[in-house]
Order: structure tokens, then sequence, then C-alpha cells
């Protein structure tokens, strides 16, 4: 068996327990000998996250995962939900590489395609998409986002279901908008994307798969987190109620 050389912590920010699983194939399907993927969700938490308000209440679980997994010899961790909620502020609690699949599939799909689209899901998620895409500077990359009709726990309910709306909004993407590359924009959807790759002749990208092999890039390069101004640790102060344990500026 092959000694491990480093170890990736995956959160999914819900706590729907059977997407957590999927996340964990995936990661665990491309990681490198000697990588351990130990894939997680918070212990509270939305069921799913498909909101302003479901991103700001995952927040608190997904940071907690983090200050856990300083006490558990991880190297990097990523953050398995293509929103890539409370990123920047998981990056001021570790020196180690936090890594947001939305960001992750951006980054690659900026290198193999020249423009690409966003499969996405109900129409609400559209707008905080499109705001991920300028803030991380990939607009003039951006050929389209396309919403659907999906919910995030349509894909453990009706799989084939969920593919064929996923087919139908990729083909739209590639023939209408002229899309040379997909990212799906659901961690759930990670079972999909080679099958849809086959069908449709063109990179369909898994943020958990980009964000695994983009992690293990990190760990090896060697470099931390700046702590320098943006990313500095939190300033230590008193929070009440149940934010109580948050307090200690780590």
């Amino acid at each position: 068996m092959e000694e491990t050389q480093m170890r990736i912590k995956i959160i999914n920010p819900n706590t729907t327990l059977e997407m957590t699983q999927t996340i964990d194939l995936a990661g665990q399907a491309i990681a490198r000998d000697g990588t351990e993927i130990v894939t997680v969700s918070p212990e509270f938490g939305p069921a799913s996250i498909e909101s302003h308000y479901d991103e700001y209440l995952c927040a608190p679980g997904l940071i907690d995962e983090i200050r856990k997994g300083e006490n558990e010899n991880f190297d990097a961790y990523i953050i398995a939900c293509f929103g890539d909620p409370a990123l920047d502020a998981c990056r001021e609690i570790t020196v180690k590489p936090v890594i947001g699949i939305a960001e992750a599939a951006m980054i690659t799909a900026s290198i193999i395609s020249a423009q690409f689209s966003i499969v996405s899901l109900i129409p609400r998620t559209k707008a905080v998409t499109r705001e991920l895409v300028m803030h991380y500077g990939f607009g003039h990359k951006l050929a389209s986002i396309r919403s659907t009709t999906l919910h995030v726990l349509d894909v453990e309910q009706d799989p084939e279901g969920c593919i064929q709306t996923l087919r139908e909004a990729a083909l739209l993407a590639r023939d209408e908008d002229e899309a040379e590359a997909i990212l799906l924009g659901c961690a759930g959807f990670a079972d999909f994307a080679e099958r849809l790759e086959s069908e449709l002749g063109i990179p369909v990208l898994d943020g958990v798969v980009c964000a695994v092999k983009l992690a293990e890039a990190m760990v090896e390069l060697g470099k931390p987190t700046s702590k320098y101004i943006t990313y500095a640790p939190p300033e230590r102060k008193a929070y009440s109620g149940i934010f109580e344990k948050f307090g200690d500026g780590s």
C-alpha cells in the first residue's frame, strides 16, 4: 500500500450525507497514490445550498470543519459547493491551501478553452454564479450561464432525470452560446461529467475533480497562504450565544 504523502479534507458545506458520499467518490477516483481524501459534512447547517440565505447559514459549520482540520494534520482543504461559500473566511484561519471548487473549475477551464459556459441549478442561483465569475476575473471567458429547473437534492432523488436536464442545457450552451467547455455548477453533479463529455465532444469539468488536482499541486509547491494583510488571522474578540466558540480568533 502506498504511503500517505498528503491529506486533503473535502468539506461538503451542506448536511446531506448522500451528496457527501458522491463527492467523496469523485475525489477518491482522481487523487493520486499517496493522497488521502477525507470528505465530511458539517455537524450543523442547511440540507442544501441554493440561496444567499443558505450560503450565510452554511458558513459557521464550514468554518468549524476547517478549525477541526487544523488539529487533524490535513495539508489542504476543499470547499465542495459551487458558490465557494466562506472561502475567504476559511483562508483567514489556516495557512494551508483552501480551494473552492468553482474557482478551481474556472482556472482549469481557462487553460483548456477560450470560453466556457456554466450549467447550473435553479434560476435564482444565476446572479450569484455570475458575480463569482466576475470576482475571479473570468468574465472575458464566460460564454453563458445556463440555469435549469434542478434543485440540489434532485441529484440524489432522480439522477437520470438530472443528467437529461443537464444534457439539454449543455447542448444549448455548446450550440447556441459557442461554449468550448462546460462547467457543472454543483458539487452533486460530479458523477455526470465523464458521461456528458463523451456525448458533447467538448471538455466537461466537475469542480471537485479540478480542486483535488489543484490542491495536490499547491501542497507540493509548498507555499502557505499569505498572512501579510488580507488573510491574516481574525482579531480575537468575544462572540456570544451559539457563536461563543468562534471567538478565539482561529
